[in-house]
């Protein structure tokens, strides 16, 4: 694609959807092209695009015969100067825009999802513009910047990509694809992050346009009627393949503080749910997680309680945590990330979870505000770490987005319980459109 007086040939641009290009991404900008990759994993949609140079008094790429292959192996050749990159960039926005445009069913709504990178948290928002008397979309917000503190006033390039002219991009696509697109940070130290967060939300808020499905509905509601229920309920092929693989896990470990006996299966709750730790506020928190996963679990603790309730909480999260990595074994096939809220009382959280091998949790929880010390038998500061130990043996990436606190802590903590169970679920959910591979530009997950 060449537009009137444009410095870049834009070619090569494919938008498969559930299916893969055979022709590479490479826009001439590094940083770049590993970024619309995310499109490739995260939105499983085949994208290729080829940027060359117009020819302009013999400074062109390649010789006007397709003799480009040399000159497309130098991967930031569009990089300088850098002030061209705006131009490159919204030309490709509005090359992919058109194609992704293809892809959307005239019955789409709304689609809102949240990616958790261990340094960023960034919420994209779709909805074809169904106003647009030319069906054309907006960018109705984007707030990503500073990309980073380091420094204060945030990374101006990430490898030799600008970061300045990423909005233009997304307005770009916004206009071409005929979708209103909102990106907003939620949190984000990490510039790389940011824009990785940014792309991979895009990503999997488009995908669950294309399929209908959405992080804001339950999945059970309509009993096997509705998209979220045939692509993740208990009727579904995902739910049946899940089953199938028969994931389980147990472990017994004793010390001097803590004996304890934990057995976890990934079986729908079949075999039921018998949480004894000792602390009741604990056997609480896990029990309502376990039901919203819709897992089996069996925990039983005999702790120094009478120390204090230090040593049982940790233990036993510990425990769960490392059944449950060992349960969900390698990850490959699963869906791997979702977003989920939950509402107890007045008390309103949203998780966001990545089962991403890199653990790590960031909440806004207030258990230190709150001026209380204990929620039931269970000292608040032993609910962080819980969730702590828990998340990081589980080898998980968590965000728990404190929404609303409620009018009391166990309400609070309930909640949270019921959005981590219910974003395990479909964290957990085998996807079949994957044929078993991992949902990842790497294409594993780091170790």
């Amino acid at each position: 694609m060449v537009t009137s007086n444009s410095s870049f040939n834009v070619s090569n641009v494919e938008a498969i959807d559930l299916g893969k290009s055979s022709n590479p991404i490479n826009t001439g900008v590094g940083f770049f092209d590993h970024m619309l990759d995310q499109l490739n994993s995260h939105a499983q949609v085949g994208v290729s695009v080829k940027v060359l140079k117009n020819s302009t008094n013999g400074d062109g790429d390649g010789d006007g015969n397709g003799n480009d292959a040399s000159i497309i192996e130098d991967r930031n050749r569009h990089a300088h100067p850098p002030e061209s990159q705006e131009e490159l960039m919204s030309q490709v926005g509005s090359a992919l825009g058109a194609e992704i445009r293809k892809l959307i069913p005239s019955t789409a709504n709304k689609s809102r999802f949240c990616c958790p990178l261990d340094e960023a948290l960034v919420e994209c928002t779709l909805a074809p513009n169904k106003d647009s008397q030319d069906g054309s979309g907006n960018l109705i917000a984007f707030s990503l910047a500073p990309y980073g503190i380091y420094p204060k006033t945030g990374r101006s390039k990430i490898g030799q990509m600008m970061t300045a002219p990423l909005e233009k991009f997304f307005a770009c696509m916004a206009s071409a694809s005929g979708l209103n697109i909102s990106l907003i940070k939620r949190r984000g130290d990490n510039g790389h992050h940011v824009v990785e967060s940014a792309f991979k939300a895009f990503s999997r808020a488009l995908r669950n346009l294309i399929d209908g499905t959405s992080i804001d509905s339950e999945v059970d509601n309509h009993d096997g009627v509705g998209n979220m229920a045939s692509m993740w309920g208990i009727k579904s092929q995902s739910y049946k393949e899940g089953i199938d693989l028969d994931r389980s896990g147990k472990s017994s470990r004793a010390t001097k503080e803590t004996s304890i006996d934990v057995e976890l299966k990934l079986d729908g709750g079949a075999s039921g749910i018998v949480i004894n730790s000792g602390i009741n506020s604990l056997n609480d928190f896990y029990t309502k997680l376990a039901q919203e996963a819709k897992i089996s679990l069996s925990v039983k603790c005999k702790g120094d309680t009478w120390v204090d309730d230090h040593h049982t909480s940790e233990d036993v999260s510990i425990a769960i945590g490392k059944v449950l990595n060992t349960s969900l074994g390698t990850k490959a096939g699963l869906n791997r990330m979702w977003c989920a809220v939950a509402t107890v009382g007045e008390a309103n959280v949203e998780v966001t979870m990545d089962l991403s091998n890199r653990p790590c949790i960031t909440h806004n929880l207030s258990l230190s505000s709150c001026g209380e010390e204990y929620v039931g038998d269970m000292s608040i500061e032993m609910l962080d770490h819980a969730l702590e130990s828990l998340v990081m043996n589980a080898q998980m990436t968590v965000h728990i987005v404190e929404k609303s606190m409620g009018n009391n802590l166990p309400d609070l903590m309930i909640a949270t319980a019921a959005a981590f169970g219910k974003c395990l679920r479909l964290c957990a959910a085998v996807d079949p459109r994957r044929a078993g591979k991992t949902a990842s530009s790497k294409g594993t997950l780091c170790a």
